[in-house]
């Protein structure tokens, strides 16, 4: 599991869907559990959680989570990179579907940054 902390979030990125609630030790949040997660027949092709953007069950501040088993060609890594951009530009934009073109902008180019950091 690798940690980003940046100024309006934190990124998670890691190959275990599991992972992000162990990284906030919880055994549940955002109606999804630990349980079903581990129980869960986690692939490649299917998992758990492929992404997650919300707030910490800990502190409320924004995170993104990428599980890293589900990026295996550089397409379906930036699709699900600018999925959990959107939604988290979304939420930083307060639902004002008015920004439309600054909350999509900022959302491509957070994706950047992110896709940069799991090619690495």
């Amino acid at each position: 599991m690798k940690i980003f902390s940046f100024t309006l979030y934190t990124l998670i990125l890691s190959h275990d869907p599991c992972d992000v609630f162990k990284f906030y030790k919880v055994t549940e949040m955002h109606g999804l559990n630990l349980e079903d997660c581990e129980n869960y027949n986690n692939t490649t092709e299917d998992a758990y959680i492929a992404g997650l953007s919300n707030v910490s069950p800990i502190d409320g501040k924004q995170f993104v989570f990428i599980n890293l088993s589900r990026c295996t060609d550089d397409i379906k890594t930036f699709g699900l990179v600018m999925h959990e951009m959107m939604h988290l530009s979304i939420d930083l934009h307060d639902n004002d579907l008015y920004q439309e073109e600054e909350i999509i902008t900022w959302a491509e180019l957070e994706s950047y940054k992110v896709f940069k950091l799991i090619k690495k």
